[in-house]
Parts: structure tokens; sequence; C-alpha cells
């Protein structure tokens, strides 16, 4: 029987949820409020989509930021991975869904990330301006091509976290990193 680091990496994170007694992280039925969260009515875990937040998303992120490849399996989400959480709708920050996203930094106690999509923006007028390449990957149970949306930086709490999906590849997560430095004039 082999064994691989995504293998081990998942079963020591099982293993340390158990123990710390945390739910663990799948994705929620939409709109299924989670036991624990923030439900109250008229608050934005009780909407339809937003279950899954430990709290109201606090917006986009607009500033400037380090970019850091430094992933690890230690059960905890780090950027340089492809991890699963609920990402709001650009026009109603009270809807979204459940998604991938490509963790690239930190800001205070929030994770920078940038959603992922298998839809090809290559023959768009700004999708190359908009959207990199990152290949295919375990994040996607059909291991279609994916694009990262540049225009748009996420900020996220690890405990929005649902799941982690893979580790990017290092050559991959700088392709990315470059693009933002050009897009925003990242550091």
């Amino acid at each position: 029987m082999a064994l691989n680091f995504r293998t081990l990496g998942n079963a020591v994170r099982a293993s340390l949820r158990f123990l710390a007694g945390s739910p663990a992280r799948k994705p929620d039925p939409k709109g299924t409020p989670r036991p624990g969260r923030n439900n109250a009515p008229g608050q934005a875990g009780a909407r339809a989509g937003t279950a899954g937040l430990s709290a109201p998303y606090p917006g986009d992120f607009r500033g400037t930021a380090a970019l850091r490849y430094s992933p690890s399996p230690d059960g905890r989400p780090d950027p340089g991975e492809v991890v699963w959480t609920w990402v709001p709708y650009e026009e109603d920050h009270s809807r979204g869904k459940d998604r991938p996203v490509l963790l690239v930094g930190n800001h205070g106690r929030y994770l920078l990330g940038l959603m992922l999509t298998s839809k090809d923006h290559d023959g768009h007028p700004r999708g190359s301006r908009d959207y990199v390449d990152i290949g295919r990957g375990p994040w996607d149970r059909q291991w279609r091509p994916s694009e990262a949306k540049l225009n748009r930086v996420l900020q996220i709490r690890p405990s929005d976290i649902r799941r982690e999906g893979a580790v990017l590849d290092r050559s991959q997560f700088f392709l990315v990193a470059d693009a933002l430095r050009e897009h925003h004039g990242w550091k």
C-alpha cells in the first residue's frame, strides 16, 4: 500500500480535529446552519448560502500584501494550499457558494485567497489580465484545468475553511504570485 503526503496529511488533520472536538470541515448543504455558528435571525449566518461563515464577510481585500508559499501538512490552512470555503458573490456578500480557493498570503487574522474556476477565460478580452492558468489538480473532482481569478482577493477566517484540497506546485504558485504583483503591485 503506497502512501503519499496528501493521504498522510488528511489522516493527521482528521485525527487532530477528532482530538480537538471540532467538526469536520466538509461543505454544508446550501443554507443549512452549522451548530455553534452565528445563526441568529437577521445575522449573516442565517441567510441562504452563508451558513458556513463564523461571522459576516469582512469584504474583499483592497491593500497590498506579501506573497508567501508555505504549505505544511499540519492540519491548518497555509499559503500555497488550495482549500474549500464559502465564497460570497461579488454583487451580494450575503449570498455565495462553496468553492476552491488558492491561499496566497495573510493580512492580520485573515488568510488571503483567490477564487479558482474551471471556466476557461483565455478567449475573453480581459481573461489574460484577470485570470492565470494553474493547471489540473485534486481540488477538482474531474481534474479539469483551473484558473485563479486575480482581480478579487478574498479575506478568509481560518475557521471558515471547510477542507484542504491540495498543495499547489511551487512553480505554479509563483506564476500566480508574479501575476498578482503585476495586477495589484504586491511585494
